[in-house]
């Protein structure tokens, strides 16, 4: 999962490093911030990373995943005080808040004091006592490894660049997974887990929420894997380590292109403010 969540955050980081510098040359060329920077945008143009079409496309990008950021982040924010508020109405026993008169749904919820599981009375109407005890050991496994701060780092990542939507997905998964596995461990029977996930999909299959729910991810696969005898513990130290090796080379290539282009770009820029700039009678800087 570490891999996943850090692969997931060295991409997203240097691709949005590299639209920023993008941006930022195209800014370059425009007339007025030429003449705020006292530098000639027509020096600039013969710079290899000042094409204006490629710098029009980065800036769009840009702004438009700067507001995708901005719309998502209020939105989270609005559900997690929303929860608060629901949450801080109800005491709590153990940990666990059951909420009535509410859509079945069945949440782990970062709270202060090693987080709240959040289950509605209809989700534990719909289950049988066993399955009960399966779906809160399922959510206190999501509490135990801070579940919720992996979702947090895989959607920043994959709002800041939208390839990562996949990789975000299958970080989803294993987070559902982990949590399964160990949910058979405490309840000792494979079997009940998978109905308890499969009747809480099946009450009702609740919008996606910025926190771990037992409903999260493809359930079908959930529940054939849980139907399944646990696979044998492979060594995946080799595969892991090349893959984050790989992963690890894109992020530094990335980097150290977006570098050189930011570093080509200021000695252009010096370059450009060497030239004496005369301003005639319209006003605009002129070599």
């Amino acid at each position: 999962m570490w891999l996943i969540t850090g692969g997931a955050l060295a991409l997203a980081a240097a691709s949005t490093a590299a639209l920023c510098v993008l941006a930022l040359a195209g800014l370059s060329l425009i007339p007025l911030v030429a003449r705020l920077g006292e530098w000639s945008p027509a020096k600039l143009r013969g710079l290899e990373i000042a094409s204006i079409p490629v710098e029009a496309l980065s800036g769009v990008l840009l702004i438009a995943i700067a507001v995708s950021t901005v719309v998502s982040a209020v939105g989270r924010f609005r559900w997690l005080r929303g929860v608060v508020r629901s949450v801080g109405q109800v005491p709590a026993r153990a940990g666990l808040v059951v909420l009535p008169d509410m859509a079945p749904l069945a949440l782990a919820v970062p709270w202060r004091g090693g987080g709240r599981i959040v289950v509605s009375r209809s989700m534990l109407d719909a289950l049988t006592t066993a399955e009960r005890r399966a779906l809160l050991a399922h959510e206190r496994a999501h509490l135990r490894g801070r579940h919720h701060v992996f979702l947090t780092v895989l959607w920043l990542s994959a709002t800041l660049n939208p390839l990562l939507w996949p990789l975000r997905s299958a970080g989803v998964f294993v987070l559902e997974r982990h949590a399964d596995e160990e949910a058979c461990r405490r309840v000792g029977s494979r079997r009940v887990v998978a109905s308890a996930i499969a009747k809480a999909a099946l009450a009702g299959r609740m919008p996606e929420a910025p926190a771990p729910a037992a409903t999260g991810g493809p359930v079908p696969r959930r529940v054939a894997a849980l139907l399944h005898p646990p696979a044998p513990r492979l060594d995946w130290r080799f595969v892991a380590g090349a893959a984050a090796a790989l992963t690890f080379a894109i992020a530094l290539w990335s980097a150290v292109a977006s570098l050189d282009a930011a570093a080509d770009l200021h000695a252009g820029i010096e370059v450009a403010s060497i030239t004496p700039v005369h301003h005639h009678h319209d006003g605009w800087p002129r070599p």
